[in-house]
């Protein structure tokens, strides 16, 4: 018996011990791959820093001359031609940097939020996926929550790289609270406000909100819960920023920022 039990043992860890050996082929093939996607989408992007101009728009003003917001406004919007890349993929939506991250790519949307979890942005099968937009959202960023997803990747590709922003040596350098968005219609600059994990829930990717007064009770609500104080004030017209990753099996890691300028691309 003993001998019988031990064989069917070894068979079980053999089998283990294959499938292990798959996955791990698997995930540095998809890591491969999703290197070479964005080498090649690098490679034909104009990506290049712009100054402000006629068009450049401050959104959301603030009073207080001593307030963080105006060391952030100072920054060059991001510009680059996605209309070239579209040709690509005609997913692709836009361009997203996160200030000492390696957040440095194209995003793309479609017509529901599974696709490009397994896909890659040639839209070949990939574990890795690709950043997207939530499909709820407009693509011209008119809503009040725009929301942009991406796994967490341990090569930290794709939102990989986002667990950063939760470390105080991240925070302790100012420039490191800037998004920066260009469309194929305007260029645009966000404010980091609040980041933190969180057990995964569907509160911080509410779209939808009856009245001003639920708004701002939803932006405070996400204020509170940052591990750092970002010194952010709100009002109804603010548009705001959500990126979400996994953290962990059970978690989420998430950040928000506001609007603060834009500009149209001619």
């Amino acid at each position: 018996k003993r001998i019988k039990i031990s064989s069917i043992i070894t068979v079980i860890l053999f089998f283990i011990i294959i499938f292990s050996g798959m996955k791990i082929i698997n995930w540095m093939k998809d890591n491969k791959k999703t290197k070479e996607n964005s080498k090649k989408i690098n490679d034909l992007a104009d990506v290049k820093e712009v100054k402000d101009d006629k068009d450049t728009i401050l959104v959301s003003e603030v009073d207080d001359k001593n307030n963080p917001y105006w060391y952030y406004i100072k920054f060059n919007l991001l510009d680059v031609n996605i209309s070239e890349l579209k040709k690509k993929n005609s997913d692709i939506i836009g361009w997203i940097n996160v200030n000492n991250t390696n957040v440095n790519y194209p995003f793309v949307q479609t017509d529901n939020n599974d696709y490009y979890l397994n896909h890659s942005i040639d839209k070949t099968y990939n574990d890795a996926g690709w950043i997207f937009m939530d499909y709820r959202n407009d693509s011209s960023f008119n809503n009040r929550n725009n929301i942009i997803y991406g796994h967490s990747r341990l090569d930290k590709s794709m939102f990989g790289s986002l667990s950063k922003a939760l470390k105080s040596n991240w925070y302790n350098n100012k420039d490191n609270h800037i998004i920066r968005i260009s469309t194929e219609t305007e260029n645009s600059l966000w404010q980091i406000f609040s980041v933190y994990k969180i057990k995964t829930e569907g509160y911080y990717i509410t779209t939808y909100f009856s009245d001003n007064n639920e708004y701002l009770g939803f932006l405070n609500t996400l204020k509170s819960r940052s591990l750092y104080d970002f010194q952010t004030d709100f009002n109804e017209n603010d548009i705001i920023l959500t990126l979400s990753t996994c953290y962990s099996d059970s978690e989420k890691t998430v950040i928000h920022a506001k609007l603060i300028k834009k500009s149209k691309k001619n």
